[in-house]
């Protein structure tokens, strides 16, 4: 929570969560923007929800993406966000994900999109 302080990084809501046998502060991240910025043509596969999958509500969505790929051109100053449609992923900037490792934080992995 320090290091977006720090960093001043907008967008995030901290949520305080209880671990079990454990007396220090836990908290969740909440990412609150959401930006359309996935690049289908340069992802390496991109799967749709069609009307045979049987799940209307989802139809035209995201269902798969492998090897994720976004239009930066889309993202502007953006440092912390989810992408539209496809909400597993988490993006930050470089200089985020480089004080995050500075800082030790584990359980996190980066993969550059």
């Amino acid at each position: 929570m320090q290091i977006f302080q720090r960093l001043s990084v907008r967008d995030v809501q901290f949520i305080r969560a209880e671990v079990d046998n454990h007396p220090e502060p836990y908290f969740i991240l909440n990412t609150l923007r959401i930006i359309r910025c996935v690049d289908d043509a340069r992802s390496e596969e991109v799967q749709y929800w069609k009307p045979e999958d049987g799940q209307p509500e989802k139809l035209g969505t995201y269902r798969y993406i492998h090897g994720l790929r976004i239009d930066a051109s889309k993202v502007d100053h953006a440092r912390i966000f989810r992408t539209w449609g496809w909400d597993i992923a988490l993006i930050l900037s470089e200089d985020l994900k480089q004080a995050i490792e500075a800082a030790g934080i584990t359980g996190t992995r980066f993969v550059e999109v």
